[in-house]
């Protein structure tokens, strides 16, 4: 269980971002977040420098556009919020393109839009640089609480294992013939839903009692005890500290 693997989120490379230590980038990447949502809404310049930032960090990573714009995807949901936000908040209303849409909806949507994009994007840049049981043991050295470190570690382990699981059960069902395609299909596959949890609690008492058989006392060993260096903090200060800059001109002019 504590072999680390790769996954799709990762790119793997040599940059100096790749080598900075995990618990360096989390805490860079928290304080970042934290100084983007502080920042007013009306300061639209400042979101504009945060992005350029991002882009400055992805470039010395070596992170392709294409593979940050992909991963982006994953907010659309919000953005289909905040699409809504101009229709449905009250308030001075203005005309754009002949449709009526209030003033603070539209400053409402831009705030979810801005803010929310780079914190993804942060995040993206994150998992892009620094493999899941780095960031793990990153969370350790931030001295988060072990049972949350755990429960992170068999979330993201057992995902895999879940999904690879429910490939094989599609593949059994399409080699016996069956293709869902439409409501009267929808109870096979709440009975595979049903077949799916099924498995996932067997296997995962099955590991547990194979844990416990290798001396598992309710807690994983700490297997990398290496402290960051003042250079690589410093190194590491230079995203959030340049974006707090920006914060407080945000504030002030």
């Amino acid at each position: 269980m504590g072999a680390g693997h790769a996954h799709k989120l990762y790119r793997h490379g040599h940059s100096p971002v790749h080598g900075l230590p995990p618990h360096c980038k989390l805490a860079a990447t928290l304080a970042f977040v934290v100084v983007v949502v502080s920042t007013p809404r009306e300061a639209v310049w400042a979101f504009g420098l945060y992005a350029a930032l991002l882009a400055a960090v992805a470039a010395v990573a070596r992170i392709p556009a294409g593979f940050l714009l992909r991963r982006l995807l994953i907010e659309v949901p919000f953005v289909a919020f905040a699409v809504l936000m101009p229709f449905v908040a009250e308030g001075e209303r203005v005309q754009v393109l002949g449709m009526s849409l209030s003033v603070s909806g539209l400053w409402g949507a831009w705030n979810v839009l801005a803010k929310g994009t780079l914190g993804v994007a942060a995040s993206v840049l994150l998992a892009s640089t620094t493999e899941l049981r780095a960031l793990l043991l990153g969370l350790q050295r931030l001295k988060l609480p072990p049972l949350l470190v755990q429960i992170a570690s068999f979330m993201i382990r057992y995902g895999d294992v879940i999904s690879d699981e429910m490939r094989r059960m599609s593949i059994a069902r399409r080699s016996r013939g069956f293709e869902a395609s439409g409501i009267r299909h929808w109870g096979v596959l709440a009975k595979t839903a049903g077949a799916l949890f099924i498995r996932s609690y067997e296997r995962g008492e099955r590991v547990y009692l194979a844990m416990v058989s290798r001396g598992y006392a309710g807690s994983m060993p700490v297997i990398d005890e290496v402290a960051a260096t003042r250079a690589q903090w410093a190194y590491a200060s230079v995203l959030p500290v340049t974006a707090l800059a920006v914060c407080l001109m945000g504030w002030t002019l």
